[in-house]
């Protein structure tokens, strides 16, 4: 089983969410199945510093980013086969929202990468299931968008998160997607359309907690297949 991994860089202020990028590298080889790590050659939007959250005045890949989570094991995404996927899995963090899309600036009215929106449009209609990881339901919403109407989280706004969950559900909604609240402790399985989400860092959560929902986004993922 090979199950694709989509990043938008390295880092969770400009890129894919480290943490959670590798956890599910470690899930995906837990089940016995082969990660395959994607990411786009162009430059991303911004480039932050770590420390201080302050923009740093310099460009940066996000294939070549990507490449420091994959240890340079990283597929350009014009060079995959939908066809050769088992499913597909986007880690969360700011590039989800910033690179693979603009919904960061423009909210639900933000573009989306045509390459991103073709490759998870092509999985979708030949039935390989997605999951979504934290911020990374708004690519799924957009890529989309118009077409079918499917059941996705980004958290719940009964316990504590350091974003506007409610924000975000209402932009998910305005794409035409139900958004649901779920905890950190749990997953949404939308099993008519294989789209898998699970709020992950969307919450305040310990990598723990992050751990144990990745596991069983990716469980929900392999079952699916």
């Amino acid at each position: 089983m090979k199950i694709g991994v989509l990043l938008s860089g390295c880092g969770v202020y400009d890129g894919a969410e480290i943490q959670e990028s590798v956890l599910t590298l470690l899930a995906i080889e837990e089940i016995h199945a082969e990660a395959v790590c994607i990411s786009i050659d162009k430059p991303q939007h911004h480039v932050i510093n770590h420390l201080n959250g302050e923009v740093m005045d310099e460009s940066r890949n996000m294939m070549v980013e990507s490449a420091r989570i994959a240890r340079g094991n990283v597929t350009s995404i014009s060079d995959i086969n939908p066809g050769d996927l088992d499913g597909l899995i986007i880690p969360g963090g700011f590039g989800s929202a910033k690179n693979l899309t603009k919904w960061a600036f423009d909210g639900p009215n933000g573009d989306i990468l045509p390459e991103v929106k073709l490759l998870i449009v092509n999985l979708m209609n030949i039935g390989k299931p997605i999951a979504g990881l934290c911020v990374s339901p708004v690519v799924l919403s957009k890529a989309l968008e118009g077409s079918v109407k499917c059941a996705m989280t980004i958290g719940t706004n009964i316990e504590n998160s350091p974003y506007d969950i409610d924000g975000f559900r209402d932009g998910i909604e305005k794409t035409g997607m139900a958004a649901e609240m779920k905890s950190v402790r749990e997953i949404l399985v939308d099993r008519e359309n294989k789209i898998i989400t699970a709020p992950c860092y969307m919450m305040e959560a310990s990598i723990l907690d992050v751990r144990k929902n990745i596991r069983s986004a990716v469980e929900a993922l392999r079952d699916l297949v």
